[in-house]
């Protein structure tokens, strides 16, 4: 692809991203994603057969994105307290967000083509669950993952919150934050090695 496709495709997908983390996947139409980029319909054809493969895209986009975060993450959890790993995360969201912004929608989108909603939180899943597991080594594969998927939907809630998206208080997000790192202590601390190389679970 030539330059100048390539910077059209860009600026399609970022008016795809934008649309779909202000009214949802479903709700976003090809011809809105076209008007939003300044773009004729058919350009948009031209790349994208149809919204799915926008949506593929932009999960594509967003992986590569998360891969590099979450690996830097992986790293630094082996220094982290679990509620020191609990802000990392918050963190993490709030800087990461204007990058992937749609991806919250794309979890959350409702269509036939589910391998789309379900890379995306895979994707999300593993990359926290791998954190979890450096931070708390003998923490088993299945639980990192149920443990990952709450500290995800935490996050979006709090996304939420702060993106005002919902109802709520001005010190609501505080106290989320705070539960947040109650929670990751509480699950975490019992599987984390101490310097004798005995779990603190272990007599």
């Amino acid at each position: 692809m030539r330059a100048a496709g390539r910077q059209r495709v860009e600026e399609l997908l970022e008016a795809a991203s934008d649309l779909m983390a202000e009214r949802g996947y479903e709700a976003t139409t090809m011809a809105e994603i076209a008007a939003r980029a300044e773009a004729k319909i058919g350009s948009l054809y031209r790349f994208f057969p149809n919204k799915e493969a926008v949506a593929d895209a932009l999960v594509q986009r967003h992986i590569a994105v998360l891969e590099d975060e979450y690996a830097a993450l992986a790293k630094r959890a082996a220094t982290l307290s679990p509620d020191a790993l609990a802000d990392v995360l918050i963190e993490l969201l709030v800087t990461l967000h204007p990058r992937v912004k749609s991806l919250s929608a794309l979890m959350e989108a409702r269509t036939d083509k589910m391998e789309i909603r379900d890379r995306a939180r895979e994707h999300a899943i593993v990359g926290i669950a791998a954190a979890l597991r450096v931070c708390a080594p003998e923490l088993e594969d299945a639980l990192a993952r149920d443990i990952a998927a709450v500290v995800l939907n935490t996050m979006k809630v709090l996304r939420s919150m702060l993106a005002k998206d919902a109802p709520t208080m001005p010190g609501a997000p505080d106290e989320l934050r705070r539960m947040h790192r109650l929670y990751l202590t509480d699950r975490l601390q019992p599987f984390r090695r101490t310097s004798d190389g005995i779990t603190d679970a272990e007599p």
